[in-house]
C-alpha cells in the first residue's frame, strides 16, 4: 500500500510537470506584448495617484522544485514578491498581482503597510472578478480592471499629493513580467 501511494503521488506530480510546461505555449495568448504596453501605461498612469507600487507578474508554469514538492502559486507568488523587489517600497506599500497560467491561479500579494490598512476580502473580491474575465478569455480586462480596484486601494490609503509626486520616484518598473521556466 505504501508503494501505490508513493507511486500515485510521482504521476500525479508528472502530470502536473507536464501540464505546467504545457502551459508555457499559452503565455503570448494570456499577455501578448501589446497588451502588456497597455498595463504597463495603466499601471504608469495609476500610479501618478497615489505613492505606492503596483506589479504585475505573469508565469507559465511553476519550476520544477516547486512542483516536486508540491508547493502552490501562494508560495510562488510570495517568493516573486521578493524576487521582484515590490517589498522594497519606501512605504511598503507595493502590490504583486500575480498569475499562474497553468492552474488557473491569482494571488494578490500586497506589502505589510498596505495589507494593515485594506481588508483582504477587497483582495478576495478583486480575485473573484478577474477570475470570472478570465473564464471568459478576457485576460486584459480582468487585468485593467484589478489595476483600478488595487490603484483604488492605494489612493485611499496612500494619496499622492502635488509635493508627494515630486518626490516620489517610481520605484518599480511598470511593465508587466513574464516568467518562462
Amino acid at each position: 500500500m505504501h508503494a501505490t501511494r508513493h507511486s500515485t503521488g510521482f504521476f500525479a506530480r508528472l502530470a502536473r510537470l507536464v501540464r505546467h510546461r504545457l502551459a508555457e505555449g499559452s503565455l503570448s495568448r494570456v499577455l501578448p506584448d501589446d497588451v502588456s504596453e497597455r498595463l504597463a501605461q495603466r499601471v504608469t498612469a495609476s500610479e501618478q495617484r497615489h505613492t505606492g507600487q503596483i506589479r504585475i507578474c505573469v508565469e507559465g508554469g511553476l519550476p520544477l522544485s516547486y512542483i516536486w514538492r508540491s508547493a502552490g502559486a501562494r508560495e510562488r507568488a510570495v517568493t516573486q514578491f521578493g524576487k521582484l523587489r515590490v517589498w522594497d517600497t519606501e512605504h511598503n506599500n507595493g502590490v504583486l498581482i500575480y498569475l499562474l497560467v497553468a492552474e488557473h491561479a491569482i494571488e494578490i500579494v500586497a506589502d505589510r503597510g498596505i495589507a494593515r490598512n485594506v481588508d483582504p476580502k477587497v483582495w478576495h473580491a478583486v480575485i473573484a472578478r478577474m477570475r470570472e474575465q478570465f473564464r471568459e478569455g478576457h485576460y486584459e480586462d480582468g487585468l485593467t480592471e484589478a489595476i483600478a480596484n488595487v490603484s483604488a486601494a492605494l489612493v485611499e490609503q496612500y494619496p499622492a499629493n502635488p509635493d508627494a509626486l515630486q518626490r516620489h520616484a517610481n520605484e518599480l518598473p511598470d511593465t508587466p513580467i513574464v516568467i518562462r521556466t
